[in-house]
């Protein structure tokens, strides 16, 4: 029984930039994080499983070849295992085509039990990447879950957050999870897992090794396209008003009126 842990490192959200010509993140030279809400995806996994008292926690992320740091920062955390997706042909994947790769990823691990997911990337904040995984494995999946109120090897009942309050949602398994933070404090590293992390072996798997179709990978794959990416002019400094709150209204319509008539 696998209980997977989809993961991305992204760039720290103090270093960010974007390559001109590609319109794509620069990533290399720039230093990266386990993207802040897969922390608590990664938690709430090992707590599954510690509840479960078995199974088999898997890290699966995509990435270049650095993206192994984000995998044994993982496994530190308490993840038995993981797996790196890197080929050239995956560069350029849209949400749509990060989640066709991660899906095949997850056929051939086999036998998934629960799939978790931070709700969304800092680097993107689409929150489609979790939901895409389960249109490809044609598997349920519940989103924003802050609470997984009880479950057994059959179903799930979690919590799903939402603007008024939350949902109560039963789910079969195996099914997706994207979780927010509100679901647990994450643990810090302890040394056993830095131990273990650190003579970890993590296999590296290609297009290839995926058997994936190579007109849904990479920027073939891809529906979407980034057309354009650049700074926002700056505003002019504003005009402040002051003065009682009639006196300042007044001052108000009359700039209004002065701009729609100019």
């Amino acid at each position: 029984m696998k209980i997977i842990v989809l993961i991305k490192q992204v760039p720290d959200s103090t270093d960010v930039k974007i390559d001109p010509v590609t319109n794509t993140l620069k990533r290399e030279g720039v230093k990266s994080i386990i993207n802040p809400f897969d922390v608590y995806a990664i938690e709430e996994a090992v707590r599954v499983r510690e509840k479960l008292g078995e199974g088999e926690v898997v890290v699966v992320t995509m990435g270049p070849p650095q993206a192994q740091d984000a995998l044994r920062e993982a496994i530190s955390l308490g993840c038995d295992s993981a797996v790196l997706l890197s080929d050239r042909k995956f560069a350029g994947s849209d949400t749509w085509a990060t989640s066709y790769t991660l899906s095949q990823a997850i056929r051939k691990i086999g036998d998934p039990f629960l799939i978790f997911c931070g709700k969304q990337a800092s680097d993107g904040d689409t929150a489609q990447v979790g939901p895409g995984v389960s249109t490809h494995l044609n598997i349920p999946q519940v989103t924003y879950v802050k609470k997984i109120e009880s479950l057994d090897k059959k179903k799930a009942v979690v919590h799903r957050m939402t603007e008024e309050g939350y949902d109560i949602v039963e789910v079969p398994t195996p099914a997706v999870l994207t979780v927010v933070k509100e679901i647990n404090d994450p643990r810090l590293p302890s040394l056993k897992g830095k131990m273990k992390a650190k003579s970890a072996q993590i296999p590296v798997w290609t297009a290839a090794d995926l058997l994936c179709d190579a007109d849904k990978i990479g920027l073939d794959g891809s529906p979407t396209r980034v057309m354009k990416i650049f700074t926002p002019t700056p505003r002019e400094g504003g005009q402040m008003l002051k003065g009682e709150t009639e006196e300042v209204a007044k001052k108000l319509a009359d700039i209004v009126k002065e701009i729609a008539i100019g």
